[in-house]
């Protein structure tokens, strides 16, 4: 059996019975949120609301009828790509070796990198965080997720230092692996997929201690 739709749960009262108008909202606003996302992947700049709402197959009011403005929006679509890139970077090959655990963690990140990063533009603007402070928390959020999951997937080689030296080698591991990174590497420098991970590879490898 398949797992509910979040909108399904959302619009199901109490007493177990569905209020039709409420899905109907939800799924207008996931719809939306979509559109949002789509047209930032294809235009790598915010999108108007008349744009989103022809992408939708909405009206504009009807944006404005489920966000206050176009900042609810975003944070409403922070919200949902931070939560969706994080359920589908599930961290596999823990257990593994060294080789298989770089291999493992780069291609999560690069993918992640590849598919959020017009997004990721957008939330780190200067503009846009300082007109919306929650923005803010969300990209230091993304951050500290980044070396949570470092921490996950090179722990055999982080547990041979001590507390000053893990954290500072969280930290320079956290931005090698940053999606402004990958940008350059990509983008400014014009590396392949395959080079750009060789970079990451290469480098994460040479700065992981020794396990003996």
């Amino acid at each position: 059996m398949s797992a509910p739709d979040p909108a399904e749960l959302a619009a199901r009262p109490a007493n177990g019975r569905f209020d039709g108008r409420r899905l109907r909202s939800e799924r207008t606003r996931h719809l939306i949120i979509e559109a949002y996302l789509g047209l930032l992947h294809e235009t790598r700049s915010m999108p108007t609301a008349a744009e989103i709402a022809r992408r939708a197959g909405y009206s504009v009011r009807s944006i404005f009828e489920r966000f206050a403005d176009l900042d609810a929006l975003s944070l409403a679509t922070a919200d949902y790509a931070i939560a969706l890139g994080q359920a589908e970077a599930v961290a596999v090959d823990v257990e593994g070796d060294r080789p298989t655990r770089i291999r493992s963690h780069i291609r999560t990140r690069a993918q992640a990198c590849e598919k959020w990063l017009p997004l990721w533009r957008i939330l780190t603007a200067k503009p846009i965080q300082e007109q919306l402070p929650e923005i803010r928390a969300r990209v230091v959020a993304v951050r500290h997720a980044n070396v949570e999951r470092l921490t996950l997937m090179y722990a055999p080689e982080l547990v041979t230092l001590d507390a000053k030296a893990r954290a500072h080698l969280l930290t320079a591991l956290a931005a090698l692996t940053s999606f402004e990174s990958w940008e350059q590497l990509r983008s400014d420098f014009g590396l392949s997929w395959d080079d750009a991970l060789e970079v990451w590879r290469s480098a994460i490898d040479r700065l992981l201690p020794t396990v003996r």
